[in-house]
């Protein structure tokens, strides 16, 4: 089975001239957390989700309509081809800690986004089941992945105010 197999094609997205207050307006149209970003050709060079928005109102102190969407967007772009096999996108997921990937077709123009709402709703489609390379324990590994803090967050969280966590036992 191949990611084409089970993402979303329906994709929407915003200009990098775009501003904050449309990138919203596409998330709050379309029920989704994150739109990709492209350039005048098309071709996504970046992504934007609710949380980049949010962060970027609060630590900017503006209205979103005076923020660009380049200012709050992830530059990196980690992508996957509709052709790749199901587990190619799942090890994305884990390996760069993201929710959500867009399809690329081979110019880089979005064709569709593949998320692990998507992931997990294939996977109670199969009963448990192996379903042609994804189970349900294997999302449940992705998703912890996905929400390990990183190591600097770890670092900070544990020296925040000169304390040490402390340790239950």
């Amino acid at each position: 089975m191949n990611i084409s197999d089970l993402m979303t094609r329906t994709v929407k997205s915003c200009g990098v001239n775009d501003n904050l207050q449309r990138a919203a307006q596409l998330m709050w149209e379309n029920d989704c957390g994150a739109v990709p970003v492209v350039d005048g050709e098309g071709r996504v060079v970046g992504m934007i989700t609710d949380r980049d928005i949010c962060m970027a109102a609060y630590t900017q102190g503006r209205a979103l309509w005076e923020i660009p969407v380049a200012s709050a967007m992830a530059n990196q772009v980690h992508g996957v081809r509709a052709t790749d096999p199901i587990d190619a996108v799942e090890t994305l997921m884990r390996n760069v800690r993201v929710r959500r990937v867009p399809v690329l077709d081979a110019d880089g123009r979005p064709e569709g986004i593949v998320s692990t709402n998507d992931l997990a709703r294939h996977a109670r489609r199969s009963n448990g089941r192996k379903a042609d390379g994804l189970r349900g324990d294997s999302i449940v590994q992705t998703l912890a992945a996905i929400c390990e803090p990183s190591p600097a967050v770890k670092e900070e969280r544990s020296t925040a105010n000169g304390s040490r966590p402390r340790v239950r036992g």
